[in-house]
């Protein structure tokens, strides 16, 4: 995990590029490099050694002329590498190699044979791909300056001052200067009638539990972030047993208001299930608002349900890294995938619940992805999310919608999935986890988390200045005072309408509270479907 920087163009100041790239440093504290091709253009890599610590420094020269920068993990690297690479020969142990020699293989037609997170940039001579993972686990931005160089970073806030228009670099694309983008990930799920698939238990089972099992690889050791909840305590769970297959114990990590917030106290109970090295993090509601200047620059995003999660999870991260752990792995696309937030219990129909589980693992790149990317990668931590992973995908959208519809089974989300880990003769978890309610992560770290948010973004904006909103903010006009107040700060550091273009907002379907706190939703066990209420002048 790392930040990459790339200009393809000539003219640009070495010295300048060093410092645009020294903007994300954070994501690669361990070591920093640089190199100006033949042709002028330039690469530029901040590293988080993961895999191959002492060798693998980037950018990384192929066989011959192409130059190479990555920022993710390929985990199925060494199967390349003793397969149809074996004929290249390599300069580091690093996984990251594979891609620049599967490029001089195949030339542009290679991202479909990678298995991992990933972003990078070639360029070889004036040619050049750039190319991101199929879910966008691996943040990339592209753009274009006034001499018409073009720009490819990690993140936004390296090149939003020197490009005249940017944006996202789609997932699952790869761009060529003689192509233009193209769309290499093409999953049969993306069409919503072919979701006809019998459900089959086991396959839900091995597959989550092999794509937990690649993303174990690292030469640093690796931890789990536990809230407590269904998704990350499954997460522990198998990565618990893998470990131990090798005498390794597994560390995790929770956070929360104080040990009595309702995720504490769930992962308290599995890590004391499973035996984990378990470390309990506990912060301030004034300290959350103290950082949230700091945390809108990390993130570059105004949405409101990503920076309320991603406050705990910045301090959270920090915590990690003071303790030596530099990859975790967490639960991100597990309610996406089988319809866990509460309000697609309101589903109008079995396909209008299967469009929007596709929708929202589209999407998952502009909210969850990018608030567990950012939020850790701020302090160095590389994440890494076996939901996502692409072989479990195929399987698990193209289950039948009615199989994974609360309503089947008497209202109970993510039945399914709790049932292919429900084995009486060997339990992943306890019970009452097991079939635990959803809880977003931003309610379960304390209820008072984002109650007293709101209450302190109400005292920030004024009821005139909220009314005159769209004249400021024309693009995704904020209609709540903490929606206000989180614009006003991306505004200070991002105030390219460019910037402001790149955030999409996380808004519930099927539900009449628009809020995206889950206890919004009538459903929750403790519902306050009037929790924005002190935050809304005007629907």
């Amino acid at each position: 995990m790392c930040g990459i920087l790339a200009i393809i163009g000539k003219g640009k100041d070495e010295e300048l590029v060093k410092w645009l790239s020294k903007r994300m440093s954070h994501r690669g504290p361990d070591e920093s490099d640089l190199h100006v091709t033949e042709k002028g253009h330039i690469l530029s890599h901040e590293r988080l050694s993961i895999i191959d610590l002492h060798s693998g420094k980037q950018p990384i020269q192929g066989s011959n002329s192409a130059w190479m920068v990555h920022n993710g993990e390929i985990y199925n690297h060494q199967q390349l590498r003793d397969g149809i690479l074996k004929h290249h020969t390599f300069r580091t142990k690093s996984d990251s190699e594979v891609i620049v020699h599967l490029y001089e293989e195949f030339g542009y037609d290679f991202c479909n044979i990678l298995d991992g997170d990933w972003a990078f940039v070639i360029v070889d001579g004036d040619d050049y791909i750039a190319g991101r993972d199929p879910m966008g686990v691996k943040p990339l931005y592209y753009g274009l300056d006034e001499r018409g160089r073009t720009y490819f970073s990690s993140e936004m806030k390296s090149i939003a001052d020197q490009c005249k228009t940017f944006s996202t670099f789609p997932p699952g694309h790869y761009y060529t200067p003689t192509t233009g983008f193209v769309k290499y990930y093409q999953p049969e799920y993306e069409d919503c009638l072919k979701a006809d698939h019998e459900l089959d238990l086991e396959l839900i089972r091995t597959t989550l539990t092999e794509a937990t099992r690649k993303r174990l690889m690292s030469d640093v050791p690796i931890g789990v972030l536990l809230s407590g909840g269904l998704d990350s305590s499954l997460t522990s769970s198998i990565a618990s047993r893998l470990l131990a297959e090798s005498g390794k114990k597994l560390h995790s990590f929770s956070i929360g208001l104080d040990a009595n917030a309702p995720d504490a106290l769930a992962a308290k109970k599995v890590a004391d299930y499973l035996g984990t090295e378990h470390h309990e993090i506990h912060f301030t509601i004034e300290q959350g608002i103290e950082i949230l200047d700091q945390l809108v620059w990390h993130l570059e995003t105004y949405d409101v349900t990503s920076i309320r999660a991603s406050t705990p999870m910045f301090f959270l991260s920090k915590a990690i890294t003071d303790l030596g752990i530099k990859v975790v792995l967490s639960g991100e696309g597990a309610d996406e995938i089988f319809g866990g937030y509460l309000y697609f219990r309101n589903a109008p129909t079995a396909e209008d619940f299967q469009k929007e589980t596709i929708e929202r693992v589209q999407k998952l790149f502009t909210a969850d992805l990018l608030r567990a990317d950012k939020s850790t990668m701020a302090h160095g931590l590389e994440v890494r999310v076996p939901f996502l992973d692409k072989d479990f995908l195929a399987n698990s959208m193209l289950i039948k919608a009615e199989e994974k519809q609360p309503k089947t089974y008497d209202g109970k989300e993510k039945y399914i999935l709790r049932k292919a880990f429900d084995t009486p003769e060997n339990p992943y978890l306890p019970d009452e986890v097991l079939w635990r309610q959803k809880e977003q992560f931003s309610d379960g770290v304390g209820y008072n988390w984002i109650d007293q948010l709101i209450e302190y973004c109400s005292t920030k904006v004024t009821d005139i200045e909220l009314e005159s909103a769209a004249l400021l903010f024309p693009y995704n006009t904020p209609t709540t005072k903490e929606a206000y107040y989180y614009r006003t700060i991306f505004y200070k550091y991002y105030p390219q309408s460019s910037a402001s273009e790149t955030v999409r907002k996380w808004i519930p379907k099927w539900q009449e509270n628009q809020d995206p706190s889950g206890r919004a939703n009538a459903a929750h066990v403790n519902a306050d479907t009037d929790i924005a209420k002190t935050n809304v002048i005007f629907s």
